[in-house]
């Protein structure tokens, strides 16, 4: 079988270099960019009829006094009243046991009658303790609904104002006076609404109303503990009655957001006062504000002594502020609030006269 044939190459002749094109010298070239059309250019003309859309005010930031941290330690202080306490109370039954049993000695219809008061006036006790449970445990409440409306009126937050909203129902549920709100609550409990306007909501029907009664509160409490400090005639007898007062004027704050005042919680109440003036910065008069109603010739037209009873009533006038703060349920704007400058001219506008009377 014959192999194929072979593939004819070129030749490549020996001993010469192969042939090259000849060099071109570098040229310069000028590319021909097209022009941009120039668009027509619109005759000037006056635009009317815009209209603007409002920025929506969603109100101040409400700022709730921090609390105050306290460390947990062991307090021996609270243990010594413990057992003080536990041991009065011991003693005071086994008195009154014995109490039962000579009178039963004597007599058996003595003995049960003496048992039977001895069981009415336990009764009372338990019942007075479990009204100051509740009473503490109601104020607790009214914080709880606080913290939770401040937060939904700062974040919008739907879940605490829905909570916060239901507990304030459920507050007012057995009051007389807030039936109607109520019943207007009611109404929009079907509704979609943001947090912060179901606060707002809730305020309105529920709380705001009670503003005006609180403002009437601490405006006879300022202007009878001015009357009383006047004819006071020894200095303490001045501190009893302004802090007899100023405690009346909490427990009826409180009844009015919500509580229910009990010895124990009016302390507590007074306690958490103190601290929101601490917090705030405004436990004290300042200079200016004396000078200011000094150098108005206010206090120079009266006594020594009805001045006195002016600067005490201011005092109380700015202690019922920061009770009115911590009984409201709902936190109220600053710019809605009670001032004490109003209050102070109230206060002394009303001095002169009821001093002529």
């Amino acid at each position: 079988m014959a192999g194929d044939p072979p593939r004819p190459r070129h030749g490549i002749p020996a001993g010469r270099p192969l042939p090259m094109s000849e060099r071109r010298n570098p040229q310069a070239f000028v590319f021909d960019r097209p022009e941009p059309e120039e668009e027509p250019q619109r005759k000037p003309r006056a635009i009317t009829g815009i209209t603007f859309e409002p920025e929506v005010d969603e109100g101040e930031l409400i700022v709730m006094p921090p609390a105050v941290s306290r460390p947990r330690r062991f307090r021996w202080g609270a243990l010594l009243a413990s057992a003080l306490f536990t041991l009065v109370t011991m003693w005071a039954g086994l008195s009154i046991s014995k109490l039962v049993e000579d009178f039963f000695a004597r007599s058996p219809i003595l003995g049960w009658a003496a048992l039977g008061v001895a069981g009415v006036a336990a009764l009372a006790a338990l019942v007075i303790i479990l009204r100051e449970i509740w009473a503490l445990a109601r104020l607790r409440r009214i914080e709880h609904i606080q913290v939770d409306a401040a937060h939904a009126i700062n974040t919008d937050d739907s879940a605490a104002a829905k909570r916060a909203v239901d507990n304030l129902k459920s507050l007012y549920s057995g009051r007389a006076d807030a039936q109607l709100g109520l019943r207007e609550m009611r109404q929009y409990e079907g509704d979609i609404l943001d947090g912060r306007d179901r606060i707002r909501l809730a305020e309105r029907h529920l709380v705001d109303w009670r503003d005006a009664e609180a403002h009437r509160i601490i405006a006879h409490a300022a202007r009878r503990i001015t009357l009383l400090t006047t004819v006071a005639p020894t200095a303490a007898l001045d501190i009893l009655l302004v802090t007899a007062q100023n405690l009346r004027m909490m427990r009826e704050l409180a009844t009015l957001y919500g509580g229910r005042p009990s010895t124990l919680s009016t302390l507590r109440l007074a306690r958490m006062v103190i601290s929101h003036l601490a917090l705030t910065g405004g436990i004290a008069l300042s200079d200016n504000l004396i000078q200011h109603v000094v150098g108005r010739g206010l206090l120079g037209k009266l006594s020594a002594r009805f001045g006195e009873g002016t600067v005490n009533g201011i005092l109380t006038a700015r202690v019922g502020l920061a009770a009115r703060d911590v009984c409201r349920p709902i936190p109220q704007e600053t710019s809605a609030k009670d001032t004490l400058g109003s209050l102070m001219k109230e206060l002394v506008s009303s001095a002169p006269q009821e001093k002529a009377e």
